[in-house]
């Protein structure tokens, strides 16, 4: 099925999670399977139209203007091995369709805070999940990929040790994929949730947060969330109109109590949702927004959090949403297949988001310059300049020679050009 600017539909396909600058293709192509997939990439090949894939549609920085739209929602099949703790994803699925796959026999992917999330693109943009100190990012425990390259063929990527190299963490640059297979973990519960401070009553834990991450093995895995909170009634009344800390934890094992001891002597939370959840409710430890909106970001990986006290607080002139994740532990080493992901080095990932529909202040970062290694473009929400997507890799002029090679005429639209 192709639809059309005229199409019943047309505006359910083309709109995603993100909606600043939504796709306006020419044509879309709702597909539910893999040669449904290289039939649409042939298709545009033969009209000379640019490509664009939508899952979810979270990550879109600037939608496609004409061209293709392979929408891929429909697409969405899991298929779990229980035996070999593996699992096939399709092309359209979330997070959320993977969880609920593999809940059943205990096993748990690497996951991101947001089950909304389309599995595969966040994959491919490396992959920073819930379990991430302790495994690594989602794109390590890639075992086979499906892909239609720009040429319109069908391949098994690992069957190209650059291709597959490349597509785990290159994004979307290299072609379409149509199906992953992932490794799963024996995790059927997670010990997890988030306390939730008021900065105006206990300002420093930001600082007692990082302090603790020094502390932590690598079992914990844990961001801040700096965020003033609207006074909307659909906003939990003890948040509403509040500057909030939202300490976010998962951790795996049975020290979980024990191991946040020092965060709760911080004082009382106005929210505590910390406890031992199934690991398919994993989506309520971080609680991410689910509907809709419009937002821009940009992200930096830093080496250490000297410069906390310089991010945008509650009387900033734009509302500003602060992410801090903390890195290290198995995200620090090379996979046994090493892949495309950078700067390994970094010890923290900070994203200043900013609702609505003007950019993320470039200023906002500047007091982190020194203490910059990198970006991570899964948390980059706006479009970046070359030189700027070249400081995501340790190994851009490799990944830049591939683009070449398998996408010489720049047909793919991805989210961030390599």
């Amino acid at each position: 099925m192709m639809l059309t600017t005229t199409s019943t539909g047309y505006d359910d396909a083309r709109l995603g999670f993100q909606r600043r600058d939504p796709h306006r293709p020419e044509v879309i192509f709702p597909v539910t399977s893999a040669d449904e997939v290289q039939e649409a990439v042939r298709y545009a090949i033969a009209h000379d139209l640019r490509i664009a894939v939508q899952a979810a549609g979270h990550g879109v920085i600037e939608g496609i203007e004409g061209g293709a739209l392979i929408a891929t929602a429909g697409f969405n099949g899991v298929k779990v091995d229980a035996e070999r703790r593996t699992a096939w994803i399709e092309a359209g699925a979330t997070w959320r369709d993977v969880l609920t796959a593999t809940a059943p026999d205990g096993l748990a992917p690497l996951s991101g805070s947001a089950p909304g999330v389309g599995a595969i693109s966040y994959t491919l943009g490396g992959g920073l999940g819930l379990m991430a100190r302790r495994y690594g990012y989602s794109a390590d425990h890639v075992r086979r990929i499906e892909v239609v390259t720009a040429d319109g063929g069908r391949r098994n990527a690992e069957d190209d040790p650059d291709l597959f190299w490349a597509l785990r963490g290159g994004g979307g640059n290299f072609g379409v994929v149509t199906g992953i297979e992932i490794d799963l973990f024996d995790v059927p519960t997670i010990f997890g949730g988030s306390l939730y401070f008021d900065l105006a009553e206990y300002p420093d834990v930001p600082e007692v947060w990082r302090d603790w991450t020094r502390t932590v093995p690598e079992d914990v895995t844990s961001a801040i969330a700096i965020l003033p909170i609207p006074d909307f009634p659909q906003v939990p009344e003890v948040l509403r109109g509040k500057y909030i800390g939202q300490v976010q934890l998962a951790i795996l094992g049975d020290r979980g109590a024990e191991l946040i001891a020092p965060l709760r002597a911080i004082g009382t939370p106005v929210l505590d949702t910390v406890g031992e959840l199934p690991y398919v409710d994993s989506g309520r430890i971080f609680a991410e927004p689910e509907r809709p909106d419009s937002y821009t970001s940009r992200n930096v990986l830093v080496s250490n959090l000297d410069a906390l006290k310089t991010l945008p607080g509650p009387d900033a002139p734009r509302m500003h949403v602060i992410g801090i994740r903390h890195l290290g532990g198995a995200l620090a080493r090379q996979p046994e297949v090493p892949n495309a992901v950078g700067h390994r080095e970094a010890a923290y990932s900070l994203t200043v988001l900013t609702p609505g529909e003007a950019a993320t202040p470039r200023d906002v970062l500047e007091p982190w310059r020194e203490a910059t290694v990198g970006r991570a473009l899964n948390f980059t929400f706006e479009k970046l300049t070359p030189d700027e997507i070249a400081e995501v890799y340790d190994d851009y002029d490799r990944l830049v020679e591939l683009r070449r090679r398998y996408d010489p005429q720049c047909r793919l639209w991805a989210n961030h050009q390599i």
